[in-house]
């Protein structure tokens, strides 16, 4: 029999909380006890991914999001801790800590693009290493292909919706941070990147970065930070084994594309 502290533990050892930024809240944020049979990996846990574990009968959500973050002041049914703890499922939710690991969101980002010879900046949580020299323009319709095919796709609409800004040079160098990452720029410039892939990234950042000559692709918060799920999903089978672990079908951006 897995319980519920053996899971945390493993992802424990996937992603340890010390790796955590201070202000964060990761670890098991709803213990609702007993075996574990089934887990569902995703990014957020939503009403949506709630019922999907449900009917899957899943016992435990493993997500990068936590459910809970900023202090409960009220608790009710419209409240996703509170659907999980009637439904009687668990959650272990991974953010900072899976952000900067071995294998975690931002290895498993770089890994898309081919780095090589990676190296860590932004307090360790980004990934900053050569990919084959190309074009800005090529870099952000690549971007938005492989994302695609890792997420979700949604009812309507693309699944990934990229923008870039473009200084004027190809690229041999690129940083990637994944989430709203746009604020690091002048971090990925420090390291000698051509370009900054990341989630989110503000007029002005764009601004900022093209002024100081670095290029800036921004393909979506939810498209960098996806794909790590299958990725967890991978190193907790190999964890344990007996446990059966499924990636979520029903966590999809919660932006439509035009």
């Amino acid at each position: 029999m897995i319980t519920v502290r053996q899971v945390y533990e493993a992802m424990q050892a996937i992603a340890p909380l010390e790796l955590a930024e201070s202000w964060d809240n990761p670890g098991l944020l709803v213990d609702c006890g007993g075996a574990v049979h089934r887990v569902l990996t995703a990014l957020d846990i939503t009403p949506e991914v709630v019922e999907e574990a449900a009917a899957k009968q899943c016992e435990m959500i493993v997500s990068h999001h936590p459910v809970i973050f900023d202090p409960l002041k009220r608790l009710g049914p419209q409240d996703v801790p509170f659907q999980l703890v009637q439904a009687g499922i668990s959650a272990v939710c991974m953010h900072t800590n899976l952000d900067a690991a071995e294998g975690g969101v931002n290895e498993v980002l770089a890994g898309i693009f081919g780095m090589k010879d990676m190296e860590t900046f932004a307090e360790g949580c980004g990934r900053v290493g050569a990919i084959e020299e190309i074009t800005v323009p090529e870099l952000a319709r690549k971007a938005q292909q492989e994302l695609a095919v890792r997420c979700n796709a949604p009812a309507v609409g693309p699944a990934v919706q990229v923008k870039f800004a473009d200084a004027g040079r190809p690229v041999k160098r690129l940083a990637v941070i994944s989430g709203a990452g746009g604020s690091l720029f002048a971090d990925a410039l420090a390291m000698g990147a051509d370009c900054l892939l990341t989630g989110e990234a503000n007029h002005h950042h764009a601004i900022d970065a093209k002024r100081l000559g670095l290029s800036l692709i921004a393909a979506g918060h939810y498209a960098t930070e996806f794909p790590v799920t299958a990725a967890v999903a991978e190193k907790l089978r190999a964890a344990l084994p007996e446990l059966d672990v499924l990636v979520s079908t029903e966590n999809r951006d919660p932006y439509t594309y035009l």
